[in-house]
């Protein structure tokens, strides 16, 4: 059985295991065919691949529930959900949105584009399905950074509380968009390098059940630990270690360039980039200099450093005047705050659409406190 003979999660159970390897493949092709043109998150979807694929195997998809943080990362599943025909004609591409959408399958529970929200839907999800005595698992997928969000850490907190069926999947590439900051992915290192046994363990300390995947790019390795938690009782987190931009090697070789391409050339893996003359890149520059005058100054990204033209150099000649807070859009906005007050100069360079998170945090800690 081809790709092209998918439509549901359905047909995939009929193939062999060297036909889900082949289609993992195939997949990764197309993926990489439709960002090469139109742009999206390449590498991001690259890595999830073999997870969404061994999910739609083993699972049984609408009626177990899949909840993808972000949604970036989704593209395997859309593909696998009767929507391949939009990653494969030009004219199509636009009839398949890059984030999950209801409005195109069934098997999409939500509108998703913001981070960190997938283990409080979950979260939900659960509650709603007890009340309702019903039976199907509920899969929450998070990883590519969104973990470091403070809703995250409030629905762990949650979860580890509830004694019913919730398979949380942490989708761990050691990436955001770009490098790890926070104490929370030293942990998962921490965790990663010792395959678990290391003697502090976060989600064992809330309460969860845990276990660790090593090979997180391997579709038949999952397949078989995906079926021993089928309908698990309680919640458990399954720790899987992936490549960002596996199975296409520039996108391996360079995460932080292929997270989210506007477009790039296949064969020798260089991505189309506009940074000259902009204004993100004007800023940049005027911003730089004035932090080389100012050495109580400091630049503020909320893991974003790529949209504002901080590249891994300039980041590193700037050194403790650049501080990545991960996706903590409302602590980076509070923190400006405590800087000020401490007669230092902060600069929080931030998306519109990303700030929207944190705007209390503007009124009330920034504006109410006169931090200028």
């Amino acid at each position: 059985m081809k790709l092209s003979q998918i439509h549901s999660a359905g047909d995939l159970k009929q193939c062999t295991e060297a036909e889900l390897v082949e289609i993992a493949r195939e997949i990764r092709e197309v993926i990489i065919h439709r960002t090469s043109i139109q742009g999206g998150h390449v590498g991001p979807s690259l890595g999830a691949t073999d997870i969404i694929l061994a999910l739609h195997y083993v699972f049984n998809c609408p009626d177990d529930k899949i909840i993808f943080d972000i949604s970036h990362q989704s593209y395997a599943h859309k593909i696998l959900t009767n929507r391949l025909e939009g990653f494969m004609e030009e004219n199509k591409f636009c009839t398949v949105s890059g984030y999950s959408n209801p409005c195109e399958s069934n098997c999409d529970l939500f509108h998703l584009g913001h981070a960190s929200t997938a283990l409080s839907l979950a979260c939900g999800l659960v509650i709603g399905r007890d009340l309702n005595q019903t039976k199907e698992n509920i899969i929450a997928l998070i990883g590519d950074g969104a973990l470091s969000g403070g809703e995250a850490f409030e629905a762990l907190n949650h979860l580890a509380t509830m004694q019913s069926n919730c398979i949380v999947i942490i989708n761990d590439n050691d990436q955001s968009i770009a490098e790890n900051h926070g104490g929370l992915y030293k942990h998962l290192k921490e965790l990663r390098d010792t395959n678990r046994t290391c003697t502090n363990n976060i989600f064992k300390a809330l309460g969860f059940d845990y276990r660790y995947i090593e090979e997180g790019n391997s579709v038949l390795s999952l397949i078989a630990e995906f079926k021993s938690v089928i309908n698990y009782p309680r919640p458990i987190i399954l720790h899987i270690r992936t490549t960002k931009g596996f199975g296409y090697k520039a996108a391996e070789m360079a995460p932080e360039d292929f997270h989210n391409p506007s477009s790039f050339d296949v064969k020798t893996g260089t991505v189309n980039k506009n940074h000259d003359n902009t204004y993100e890149s004007i800023a940049a520059k005027e911003l730089i200099t004035q932090l080389e005058i100012n050495k109580s100054a400091c630049i503020i990204t909320a893991a974003t450093p790529g949209g504002f033209c901080l590249t891994p150099e300039i980041r590193q000649k700037l050194g403790a005047q650049y501080i990545d807070v991960g996706i903590a859009e409302e602590h980076a906005m509070t923190l400006l705050t405590g800087i000020a007050r401490a007669n230092a100069k902060p600069i929080l360079p931030i998306y519109s659409t990303f700030l929207q998170r944190a705007y209390d945090q503007l009124i009330n800690d920034v504006c109410i406190n006169n931090s200028n």
